[in-house]
């Protein structure tokens, strides 16, 4: 996204999101929408949210929702985005979402958060087993990191296939640290 571009701005070409919708028992994983804003800025304003990732501040900053939503909509991403949409079977529009990042050689690296009122149901689960099952980027490995002191997500990752890696460390921005992680692997058919 180049810098200035702001969200209201955008105009988006939903077909060239290039990004399926894929549907789970109890929710459908969808491109972001730009009224996922107001939702992403709220699970993401929790601090134990943000300490669970990489990349999001705490506190949030004015505009980083929005930031985040314009590129998850540029045509130009390396990052897919999905929601994890619940509106169907009666839960929240947004639960949170997931993500895969192309890499180099068919590779691609998974993401993921779930809004705080969400933990322990399962929904990480099913929502990166639904984006395994489809693999959109047809990636032969996907890769995910955890930092070492969320053992739930860890254990998303173990569920959903993924073998242990190896340790290192990864910034935190929340944190403003590094972080040590667990790294895990999962190959594609």
């Amino acid at each position: 996204m180049r810098e200035g571009t702001r969200l209201d701005d955008l105009k988006i070409d939903q077909a060239a999101l290039n990004q399926p919708v894929i549907r789970s028992e109890r929710f459908t994983l969808r491109p972001l929408r730009v009224s996922d804003v107001g939702m992403i800025a709220h699970y993401t304003a929790d601090r134990r949210v943000a300490e669970g990732t990489r990349a999001i501040p705490h506190p949030l900053p004015p505009g980083a929702a929005d930031g985040f939503v314009a590129r998850a909509l540029d045509a130009k991403r390396q990052e897919d985005v999905w929601a994890i949409d619940g509106s169907e079977n009666r839960l929240a529009e947004l639960l949170g979402v997931v993500s895969l990042t192309h890499m180099e050689d068919q590779q691609s690296e998974l993401g993921f958060w779930i809004g705080a009122g969400y933990w322990n149901t399962g929904f990480a689960t099913e929502a990166v087993e639904a984006l395994v099952r489809a693999n959109p980027h047809k990636s032969r490995t996907l890769f995910a990191e955890v930092f070492q002191d969320n053992p739930g997500s860890a254990r998303v990752l173990t569920n959903c296939g993924f073998v242990y890696l190896g340790d290192a460390e990864s910034w935190s921005v929340a944190r403003n640290a590094r972080v040590p992680t667990w790294t895990y692997l999962r190959k594609m058919g």
